[in-house]
């Protein structure tokens, strides 16, 4: 498989993980880690199924890089992982609703524009 698409595989599990961990943590509402309930709260989100799925995604995302990473130069390979700024912006939205500002779009085109210049070295 060429290395661009397994970036890319790697990148979008990952994003997707986040969505998945978000829709988690959302549903438990905001936790506390004070040292008193930190085993419960860490079971309350091991509990979750979208966290469980995210974290899933997660280590199914690092089996991808890790393949990427003994083909490529961590210096050109690790930039790459930035397309997932964009990537969660998009999801953010479609999924959460969640509201941008124009300084966050155009930051994220401004990140993807510095991975265009780093994926033509």
């Amino acid at each position: 498989m060429k290395s661009w698409v397994l970036i890319f595989i790697s990148v979008l599990l990952g994003a997707l993980g986040q969505v998945c961990m978000k829709s988690g943590m959302s549903h438990l509402g905001p936790i506390s880690l004070r040292f008193s309930t930190i085993f419960t709260t860490i079971f309350q989100m091991l509990s979750s199924p979208f966290v469980l799925l995210g974290l899933f995604l997660y280590a199914v995302s690092t089996i991808f890089w890790l393949t990427v990473l003994s083909r490529l130069d961590l210096s050109y390979a690790y930039p790459m992982i930035s397309v997932s700024y964009a990537l969660v912006l998009i999801f953010s939205w479609i999924f959460f609703q969640e509201r941008f500002g124009l300084m966050r779009f155009f930051g994220v085109l401004l990140i993807c524009g510095g991975v265009f210049l780093v994926s033509r070295s």
